[in-house]
């Protein structure tokens, strides 16, 4: 299989057949990681002016993704490796949901669809995490309307502790209540 490099995120397929193999997906994981914002995007589309633009995007744990949202767009998310969290926002800035999402293998949600033009982003919950993403075509850049109340991924202080407040606050909600103890009776 045949990539062109975009740039040093970014392969686009060189062929109209596209066939990745879990040698490709580990390489994907390494360049990622050797980025300088550990991402790595190899697009099976072959332009931005295709009808559907499928991705297979590796990221390694730590990647801030500013939350944003892609205008009149769905946007789907199929894990291949790894574990992350699908974080939805209201438009204010308010966790609205979180999906942990994991491989098939996981027993975790595996797939999931964004039908609405809702802010999200995503958590790497494991050393790297790679998935597949569909979105509509063409990609025009203009369409993604970046979150106003999230830090730029530029601003690299505010987006750290920015990011780490939202991948706390996540944790907190996803992990499951503790199960109560019974107390002793009193004899």
């Amino acid at each position: 299989m045949e990539f062109v490099r975009v740039n040093p995120e970014v392969i686009v397929a060189a062929e109209p057949l596209v066939a990745v193999s879990a040698a490709q997906v580990g390489s994907l994981r390494a360049q990622a990681a050797g980025n300088a914002r550990r991402r790595m995007r190899l697009c099976a589309h072959r332009n931005a002016a295709d009808k559907v633009n499928e991705m297979i995007i590796a990221l390694s744990r730590g990647t801030y993704v500013r939350p944003h949202r892609h205008r009149a767009k769905s946007e789907s998310f199929h894990i291949i490796a790894g574990r992350l969290d699908v974080v939805v926002f209201d438009d204010s800035g308010r966790l609205a949901r979180v999906i942990p999402m994991g491989d098939y293998a996981s027993q975790k949600t595996f797939y999931c669809r964004l039908s609405t033009a809702s802010y999200h982003t995503v958590i790497i919950r494991s050393e790297s995490a790679v998935f597949h993403e569909t979105v509509p075509g063409p990609f025009d850049r203009s369409d993604t309307e970046w979150a106003p109340w999230a830090p730029a991924e530029d601003d690299a202080s505010g987006s750290r502790r920015y990011f780490a407040d939202l991948a706390a606050s996540a944790r907190l909600r996803t992990r499951p209540a503790r199960a109560r103890r019974p107390r002793p009776s009193p004899r």
